[in-house]
């Protein structure tokens, strides 16, 4: 049995939970979404739980059993509570900005770099170096987080650039000269 398909999905109140034929629909406080589904994972509801099931015990069954009770997880969260990701900014200079549905960031670069940001996300910036990216989809949180911080990676001898906010860079000692 999957140590994490294994747990029930405990559905928290003012979210509602459809199963259909091929499709899951969660809809929450803060939206809806919608996650199509391989027939070989069944879906039982139990008062406020939801246990997730297989047909039959072949690998890829058992592969998609604990892969849909977390991607059914993090649809409940998100419509509940919601996903953010923090970005910091390090450098002289570097700065973010958003206008409209724009991220505008100054890199180091000699332009500056416009992102535009997707419908179903909001962006904040705080003190012009830290960038808050949240909405209801945590796929989409972690994939425009990851776009944005690869505009300027993280240099390990002074780390400048964008990181995670609970990231360590490992910073390297430079050249030492000559003595």
């Amino acid at each position: 049995m999957s140590r994490i398909g294994k747990i029930p999905v405990i559905i928290p109140q003012g979210v509602k939970v459809a199963v259909g034929d091929d499709t899951l629909v969660v809809e929450g406080p803060k939206g809806k979404l919608t996650q199509k589904y391989h027939n070989v994972v069944t879906f039982t509801t139990k008062g406020n739980e939801i246990e997730v099931g297989r047909v039959n015990d072949e690998k890829q069954s058992r592969a998609f059993h604990g892969l849909y009770r977390n991607l059914l997880n993090n649809m409940v969260i998100g419509v509940s509570a919601g996903f953010t990701r923090a970005l910091i900014i390090n450098g002289v200079g570097f700065r973010a900005e958003v206008k409209d549905k724009v991220l505008t960031m100054n890199l180091g670069y000699s332009n500056d770099i416009s992102v535009w940001i997707p419908d179903n996300l909001a962006v904040a910036v705080e003190a012009n170096t830290k960038i808050i990216i949240s909405g209801i989809d945590k796929q989409a949180v972690g994939e425009f987080a990851s776009q944005v911080r690869k505009l300027r990676l993280p240099e390990p001898y002074k780390g400048k650039g964008v990181r995670y906010e609970d990231e360590v860079i490992r910073r390297k000692v430079g050249k030492s000269g000559v003595k």
